[in-house]
């Protein structure tokens, strides 16, 4: 007669359990998507390795995606933009090759800089954000400001004793956005911190520049000739220009046509 067997004493392995203990070691995408991979798993006889390599895959997925979110507010971006939404065929004057190719944003390894020039409601900084999101997901750092915005912090952060520390952030960023410039007067000060921003990024980050103004007018724009000269001198040295020419995608949705880009 053979002896009874104990009963087991270990405890019971369920999925929860499991995730439980994913989540203990801050594997959270692993956990989330441990359920619909079992599932998966059962359904098609899954191989163990390639049922691991699916959860492994989901877990750097899932850090990919908190990273770019993490750095899309550190950029202070308004809108998440892309170029696949931007519409080519209401302003075909607009060059969409070169908009493209700056899509890969190889020019923010390169340290080159983009000025997009044209009248409001283009696309400027539709365009603008756009490029940003795809340095973000390319893992790059990326500051957006408006114009005054800047201005104004600058400002702030020199009364508070902090303004080292404010320039240096907007010129560490591997990309920085310089959004709407122009689009009101600056004050007597702006072209000089301008000019900081400017002559310690040059040939160390890549800047993007909207502007409603022609370059010739800057100088008027920001009440000092020498420093907008000096200026212009860094940042045209490697910059890509690309012009915006048509009609206001605003215009067109207020008479419902396209949307708007901007």
């Amino acid at each position: 007669m053979k002896p009874k067997s104990k009963p087991s004493s270990d405890p019971v392995v369920t999925s929860e359990s499991i995730c439980q203990k994913l989540r203990g070691f801050r594997v959270s995408g692993m956990a989330m998507a441990l359920p619909v991979r079992l599932i998966e798993a059962r359904a098609t006889d899954c191989d163990y390795l390639e049922f691991l390599d699916g959860l492994l895959t989901d877990e750097m997925d899932k850090r990919r995606e908190t990273l770019v979110e993490r750095r899309f507010k550190a950029s202070r971006m308004p809108y998440r933009k892309t170029i696949d939404e931007f519409d080519f065929e209401f302003n075909p004057a607009i060059p969409k090759r070169r908009v493209q190719e700056l899509a890969s944003t190889r020019f923010v390894a390169q340290s080159t800089n983009v000025l997009m020039v044209g009248p409001p409601g283009l696309g400027k900084s539709h365009l603008a954000m756009a490029l940003g999101m795809n340095a973000i997901r390319q893992a790059y750092t990326v500051v957006y400001r408006s114009a005054f915005d800047l201005v104004d912090e600058i400002e702030a952060a020199e009364k508070a004793g902090q303004r080292r520390k404010l320039i240096q952030q907007f010129t560490q960023a591997q990309l920085l956005i310089v959004d709407e410039f122009g689009m009101r007067s600056m004050p007597g000060n702006a072209a000089v911190d301008f000019l900081e921003i400017a002559h310690r990024r040059h040939g160390n980050g890549a800047t993007i520049i909207a502007t409603n103004r022609p370059v010739e007018d800057w100088g008027t724009m920001l009440g000092d000739n020498a420093s907008t000269s000096a200026i212009l001198d860094r940042f045209l040295d490697q910059a890509e220009i690309i012009p915006m020419e048509g009609k206001s995608y605003r215009t067109a949705r207020r008479k419902g046509g396209a949307d708007s880009t901007e």
